[in-house]
């Protein structure tokens, strides 16, 4: 198992910035994600925002790589579905009685590319994000211990099933199970895999419950760590501009679509 998960050790200036300034980059991105107006602002987001905080902080081969593997299902399915049912005027071609538009192709890759833009900005936060600091980090700004661990449960969640599975399958595999041939033969995989990684989960859900309550998670009172958080004013300011910013969007996207 990868004891940190997507998380990458680097030395970088961006692994050293606050959690929460991290947070707030990647609620910033979610905003830009639902209320820039257009395909272009929003590659503009990604291109000069997204990829140059990537580079700064030393992960822009993971970025890229996770980014684009996430979001090409969505561009292709995407365009199809938005290409053959929006209407528009110019039509690309046609199969029978379906037209594939311009319009509609464009509205597609529109949907797509805010889902890259939030995508990139939890990539970002993951990435460069220690688990235990982001946790910590809302435990002192007040957040409930329970909270806080459901918030990074949730970040976690699709890593760990994803080396679970892995663990499962390679296990399978040295017990002489078949992983290869056709797509029918590699469905039937599904029950010799999922059997076993639902089990496990379970358990491992029950031990890390466990080992929370052995380091007293639910005890009442003020809990002191190891790891210790450097704040600045800096990074106070960056927090208070990057919600300003936020909230500008979402003032001007209102205006416009009550124009």
């Amino acid at each position: 198992m990868r004891g940190n998960l997507l998380y990458l050790d680097k030395e970088s200036s961006l692994h050293q910035l606050h959690p929460l300034s991290k947070l707030a980059f990647t609620f910033f991105f979610l905003i830009c994600a639902a209320a820039l107006p257009g395909l272009d602002w929003l590659l503009a987001a990604y291109f000069f925002l997204l990829l140059p905080l990537a580079g700064w902080g030393q992960v822009t081969a993971p970025f890229l790589r996770s980014s684009w593997a996430v979001i090409t299902p969505f561009v292709i399915s995407l365009s199809l579905i938005q290409g053959f049912f929006t209407g528009g005027e110019t039509v690309l071609f046609s199969l029978g009685r379906f037209a594939f538009t311009f319009e509609g192709w464009l509205a597609g890759l529109t949907v797509a590319a805010r889902i890259l833009v939030a995508l990139g900005g939890a990539l970002l936060l993951t990435l460069t994000t220690r688990p235990d600091a982001l946790m910590q980090a809302l435990t002192q700004r007040g957040l409930p211990n329970s909270l806080a661990y459901i918030v990074l449960s949730s970040i976690q969640i699709f890593p760990r099933f994803q080396d679970r599975a892995q663990l499962i399958l390679q296990a399978q595999q040295a017990r002489g199970l078949e992983t290869g041939g056709n797509l029918v033969r590699r469905l039937k995989l599904l029950v010799p895999l999922s059997g076993p990684l639902i089990l496990s989960s379970i358990v491992d859900v029950e031990e890390r419950a466990m080992a929370l309550e052995a380091r007293g998670f639910s005890r009442p009172g003020r809990k002191t760590s190891l790891l210790v958080l450097r704040d600045s004013q800096a990074q106070r300011l960056l927090r208070f501009v990057l919600l300003l910013l936020g909230l500008g969007l979402i003032t001007l996207r209102v205006w416009t679509l009550f124009q």
